[in-house]
């Protein structure tokens, strides 16, 4: 237990062992600000990422012994901290009762950390503003439930792209099969094939692998299986015939749905695959009481077409004075501000692409090459 202030105090856990009435107050926190309401702020994610990497803590404020605050976080043995999930969490907070502040440099004491990184901050976050060094467009899509079928839906929610959309799905369908989506898909084979094909996408555009990481991997097979109010993984697929052409991992609450693996058949590619599955899940996930799909901080044409408004997120360094921090922050901070200047600016973004693109294709001819090749004498 470590005090904050009066009538204050923190307790730290490991983020897959809190007590049921913690989880339950974690919850009535989310249920009671939509500005949490994203199933990555749920106790169901945290706990997965605990499940696979020792670092993952949470810690929790008591206001007269009630618990009103919940940050997830994880830590290193030099006291660097980060927000939980760093790098694939799509929304981050201390999430917390109405009302309720505190003072940043006292919680990271009490985190034992030096600094927290995150990148994905909610705007709400008042208390970490001062450490915010920059503020970015999270596209989301409003969702309305339709009283008609997918096609009606379709063509009243996006005029301009229901004909071209409607149009590819039929001549996919002509041409290998009826076309069946399924919102909710429960078998694990399916969840394989999109993973191997992300995996494909992520070397052939030149991105670091994530699932040649095994606790992706593992942390995605957790996933699948939770099925609570406030976290469930959803796994949808588009199938053309009895052939899965286009799949989508992500996590729903009871109200926002976060867009998170998406990847396709590249061999249907000229079909669109990718935007037929995300129309189809925004009309799935509005008829299953979703209002919101979060659609992720980046620079998407999809994106682009699909949503209704952004929100705001930040990234930045929460420190207090410390060697660690300090190295940490020249360190990481210039590594992002290239980045994001990049990322910001079509002329340097889509040289940047090419590059990476035309390394992912090097890349993986090699592999294909090696792997064909006869073994050498030894």
């Amino acid at each position: 237990m470590r005090s904050i202030s009066n009538g204050t105090h923190i307790t730290i856990h490991r983020a897959g062992q809190l007590d049921a009435s913690l989880s339950r107050a974690w919850h009535k926190a989310m249920d009671e600000s939509p500005d949490f309401a994203n199933p990555f702020l749920a106790p169901e994610f945290a706990a997965g990422i605990g499940g696979c990497r020792g670092g993952a803590r949470v810690a929790v404020l008591h206001e007269d012994g009630e618990p009103v605050g919940f940050l997830p976080y994880e830590r290193n043995s030099f006291g660097v901290g980060r927000a939980i999930g760093l790098g694939l969490s799509d929304c981050q907070a201390l999430v917390h009762r109405p009302g309720i502040t505190w003072d940043t440099g006292q919680l990271l004491r009490a985190c034992g950390l030096s600094v927290f990184e995150f990148d994905h901050l909610v705007a709400e976050q008042q208390p970490f503003g001062p450490y915010v060094t920059g503020t970015f467009p999270s596209p989301v899509l409003d969702l309305k439930p339709g009283d008609g079928d997918y096609a009606q839906w379709l063509r009243a929610t996006y005029p301009g792209l229901a004909k071209t959309t409607l149009k590819k799905e039929r001549r996919l369908g002509r041409d290998l099969g009826e076309m069946r989506f399924v919102f909710d898909e429960r078998d694990p084979r399916a969840l394989r094939t999109l993973m191997r094909w992300k995996s494909a996408q992520y070397r052939r555009t030149g991105r670091m692998d994530r699932f040649a990481r095994p606790w992706i991997v593992d942390l995605v097979d957790h996933l699948f299986q939770v099925r609570e109010e406030h976290f469930t993984g959803v796994l949808s697929v588009v199938y053309a015939g009895d052939r899965p052409v286009a799949a989508h991992f992500g996590p729903r609450s009871r109200t926002v749905f976060a867009a998170w693996f998406t990847a396709y058949d590249p061999e249907f590619r000229y079909y669109s695959p990718g935007l037929i599955m995300h129309l189809r899940m925004a009309e799935a996930a509005a008829r299953d009481g979703v209002r919101l799909m979060d659609m992720g901080r980046g620079d998407k044409e999809y994106k682009d077409w699909l949503k209704t408004r952004e929100l705001r997120v930040a990234e930045g360094f929460a420190t207090r004075p410390h060697p660690v921090a300090t190295a940490h922050r020249l360190w990481r901070r210039p590594v992002r501000g290239l980045r994001n200047t990049v990322l910001a600016h079509p002329t340097l973004r889509e040289p940047a692409d090419r590059l990476l693109k035309t390394v992912g294709t090097l890349r993986t001819s090699a592999r294909t090459s090696s792997a064909g090749a006869a073994p050498r004498a030894r």
